[in-house]
């Protein structure tokens, strides 16, 4: 019998659980042909959130979990659920209740047929705001034009995974994680569903702007040294239009007769270079910063605990 893995990655997510719960056992009940593990794992939450899980862990044999021995984030949440998961495949679906469980049939029919990698569409974002939906839609524009990998726009991490893409995904132990692109740069075979996102059932989302700013540039800096090339395009576009106005200034004073501007050319162009220069270097370092975290190779979690009916 084929073992499916359902990872939950959980951060503050107490008063979703069970409603998450009892759907997924309706999934379970729907689907007796397979063996199902449900993988919670816990961010470090603050909450009650892991109480909740051994309750349910207590009563259900189903029920595994990893506990977190600090908040790491939700992409190493998801890695510590590749690393545990012992399912023949996996899906990842957030604990809050905007990715339906009920797509899960249809993702592993997908399976069955032969794909490795079935990833939900979202045809309406749901309750989401002007100003995010703008955003999220232009960073991903820029990101796949900017990198060789094509990162899927409205495709969030609610997927099933075959186990070779997660042994291939177990082997990518980078400190600066941005698993959406992970998913496209493993390959293998991929099918896609479409659903509408639905609202929150309880509680509010825990990605404000500064962290989903935070993700954008670990994306960008993560799959491509775009920034880089184009710090290079600018300073030798600067270079032309500084080379270009001091021909200008030569000719004008030679011919014409005209003085040369002094204080306020000279702080202009004194300001315009060294905000180019500190842009670059700001680039510049952004990729140092993050060659320095990996030379360290420090383990990207430490566990807590690990609970299983089946260890």
């Amino acid at each position: 019998m084929k073992k499916i893995s359902i990872i939950v990655p959980c951060y503050n997510e107490q008063e979703s659980l069970q409603l998450l719960y009892q759907e997924l056992c309706k999934l379970m009940k729907a689907e007796p042909a397979y063996a199902w593990e449900i993988l919670f794992v816990n961010d470090g939450s603050k909450d009650e959130t892991l109480q909740v899980i051994q309750a349910l862990s207590a009563q259900d044999p189903s029920i595994s979990y990893v506990d977190l021995s600090r908040n790491y984030g939700k992409e190493t949440a998801m890695l510590a659920g590749f690393d545990y998961a012992q399912g023949d495949a996996c899906v990842i679906i957030d604990a809050d209740m905007q990715d339906p469980p009920s797509l899960i049939p249809q993702m592993i029919k997908k399976w069955e047929e032969g794909y490795d990698d079935v990833y939900a569409r979202r045809v309406d974002r749901g309750k989401e705001s002007w100003l995010r939906r703008k955003l999220s839609m232009a960073y991903y524009r820029l990101l796949t034009k900017s990198s060789r990998i094509d990162v899927l726009p409205n495709v969030g991490d609610f997927r099933l995974l075959d186990k070779r893409c997660i042994e291939a995904l177990r082997t990518l132990r980078e400190q600066g994680r941005y698993t959406k692109g992970m998913f496209c740069y493993i390959g293998f075979r991929k099918a896609e569903i479409t659903f509408d996102r639905q609202d929150r059932a309880v509680g509010s989302s825990k990605m404000s702007y500064r962290s989903l700013f935070h993700l954008a540039i670990e994306g960008l800096m993560s799959y491509t040294t775009a920034p880089l090339r184009m710090a290079s395009i600018l300073g030798l576009l600067v270079s032309l239009i500084s080379f270009i106005y001091a021909l200008w200034i030569l000719v004008k004073t030679l011919i014409w007769g005209d003085p040369v501007a002094g204080f306020p050319t000279l702080m202009v162009v004194i300001l315009f270079l060294g905000g180019v220069q500190l842009l670059a270097l700001g680039v510049l370092g952004e990729y140092v910063g993050r060659i320095f975290h990996e030379s360290k190779h420090r383990p990207n979690y430490f566990v807590q605990t690990y609970y299983s009916s089946k260890k």
